[in-house]
């Protein structure tokens, strides 16, 4: 009788390690995810014919995630949104005024002025999915 009690306490037990580890596990995850700073391709545009453009895909997020320009040549982002979400509705450029609506399979075309140099970031409506431009 001593014998099956110390088994069930054993095996409560080590249930108990197994969820534990697999919780830690789980956390651990959530916090790289969210937290941790993930590899972003950088993608220049072309300058051809004193202007340049770079296409974006809206897609459970932007791809390319970071853009860079030329500083003084006039600069077109082609973004297309595929996502049917209503948070990807829109982009936003808080330092440039704009927010601009994206219809979904449609190509909209978005002027930059590439006159000062530096990082911007851009966002969509619900400020959850985020990019970035560097002028250089």
């Amino acid at each position: 009788m001593i014998t099956s009690v110390n088994k069930k306490c054993e095996g409560i037990i080590l249930t108990k390690i197994i969820v534990l580890i697999v919780g830690l596990a789980i956390i651990g995850f959530i916090v790289w995810w969210f937290f941790g700073k993930h590899e972003v391709a950088e993608v220049s545009a072309d300058v051809t014919d004193d202007s340049q453009s770079i296409d974006v895909e809206v897609n459970g997020g932007y791809s390319p995630e970071t853009v860079v320009l030329k500083q003084g040549v006039p600069a077109m982002l082609n973004f297309t949104r595929k996502d049917k979400s209503s948070c990807l509705d829109r982009v936003v450029f808080s330092d440039f005024g704009i927010n601009q609506a994206l219809p979904i399979n449609e190509e909209q075309q978005i002027e930059i002025d590439t006159t000062k140099p530096g990082e911007f970031q851009w966002a969509c409506g619900m400020d959850m999915f985020h990019g970035k431009l560097i002028i250089k």
